[in-house]
């Protein structure tokens, strides 16, 4: 099974609430009370966040957490990856060769690449900004007149 780590999923809802208040700053209390996480696994994932350069603090009475770029800009790929590392399916689907005994007599192992290219390059197409507004799964047809899965936002952008 392929999936994403709590702190990941924790880390694409709080930027969701960062990003639904169009700029407003958050403190790490209110994230908090607002999703129901508890405050010291809130406050590890902002410090990774801050540290990923897609949240910006502002200390003092006033402080908190904004965006450090505009949710269009963000892309749900560039989060996992701070949060999780490399986005890889199989450990033959990075750049870095070694890492799996099985590699070098692989029969699949360049399919596994494209494999992995494809669904990150859906995650990369996926913005914060899309993230927060409803999706839904449509589907389209390719080249050959297959149905392809797609998303769409409700509004009917498709991406």
């Amino acid at each position: 099974m392929i999936r994403l780590s709590k702190l990941t999923d924790y880390g694409l809802v709080l930027m969701s609430y960062v990003a639904r208040s169009g700029g407003g700053l958050h403190t790490a209390r209110g994230l908090a009370a607002e999703s129901g996480l508890p405050l010291p696994t809130v406050s590890k994932v902002l410090k990774t966040l801050l540290q990923s350069g897609f949240l910006v603090s502002h200390r003092g009475i006033n402080g908190g957490y904004n965006l450090a770029r505009g949710a269009q800009e963000i892309s749900v790929a560039e989060i996992i990856a701070a949060l999780e590392g490399p986005i890889a399916l199989t450990e033959c689907s990075t750049d870095i060769s070694g890492l799996c005994d099985f590699e070098r007599g692989c029969p699949i192992k360049t399919n596994q690449r494209i494999i992995n290219q494809v669904v990150r390059g859906a995650l990369e197409k996926l913005t914060l900004a899309d993230l927060i507004h409803p999706l839904q799964l449509i589907a389209i047809k390719d080249a050959r007149g297959r149905l392809v899965p797609s998303i769409s936002l409700i509004s009917g952008s498709t991406q």
